[in-house]
């Protein structure tokens, strides 16, 4: 399976862990990751700030995610471009659960992966529908989509459904792909995880945002708003 690699090419903290990844799997290609901050200064990105689709998203999107989103969405244009039925997007602090590996392959390989969207989450937060199944792994379709976007399996029609749905963006990529409402696609999803997420590990998040103490709280409750929200809107396919 061809893999897509989101690194920064100057982030010299996590390129180790990226050579490992292309030692483990010889299909792996590297893509340069986007600077938010750069497409923000340049005004080359058309943002709309959490207004463009309901939920609202009760916060401005930074610098930071908007390099994540247009990570992603370059990838999903490659996935195109190159003429693949799918790959695997990771980002570059994914490590795969090797013992898992093996039969994460072999229920992939039942289905048609090229309208599917799988995520392969570093945290077992979603429950739902079992699809599929092996001794120790399962095909899932989660109730409520999670967040974090550490890696997927990305057929190349649904990237051609989430590039069609996303030239403007309003809020961060994993809260979009939520939107199945929105986006027209299913995601799916294998348990137990895995992937682990080297986050802490390789020198912390390139997309955490500081908040001020007194603000805190705030946001926290908008938070919950939102993400109650989206939870009024669970996929039933």
């Amino acid at each position: 399976m061809n893999m897509l690699i989101l690194h920064l090419p100057r982030d010299s903290r996590r390129a180790p862990n990226v050579a490992r990844l292309c030692e483990m799997f010889p299909q792996a290609h590297v893509i340069d990751a986007v600077r938010g901050a750069d497409v923000i200064a340049r005004g080359a990105a058309q943002i709309a700030h959490g207004n463009l689709h309901r939920p609202h998203y009760p916060f401005e999107i930074g610098g930071g995610e908007l390099g994540c989103f247009l990570s992603h969405r370059a990838a999903w244009q490659r996935i195109i471009d190159e003429g693949w039925d799918h790959a695997l997007i990771v980002e570059d602090d994914m490590e795969p659960v090797a013992e898992l590996w093996p039969e994460l392959e072999a229920l992939l390989a039942r289905h048609p992966l090229a309208d599917m969207y799988v995520r392969l989450p570093a945290k077992a937060r979603e429950t739902g529908r079992t699809i599929d199944g092996e001794e120790r792994a399962a095909l899932i379709l989660p109730r409520r989509i999670g967040l974090q976007t550490v890696a997927q399996v990305v057929g190349r029609n649904a990237a051609q459904r989430l590039l069609d749905t996303s030239a403007t963006i309003d809020r961060p990529v994993d809260t979009f792909l939520q939107m199945h409402w929105i986006t027209g696609q299913p995601v799916h999803a294998i348990l137990p995880c895995p992937v682990r997420e080297l986050t802490g590990e390789l020198g912390g998040s390139t997309i955490q945002k500081k908040t001020r103490a007194n603000g805190k709280l705030t946001r926290e409750i908008k938070r919950a708003l939102y993400r109650a929200r989206v939870a009024m809107r669970p996929q039933r396919v």
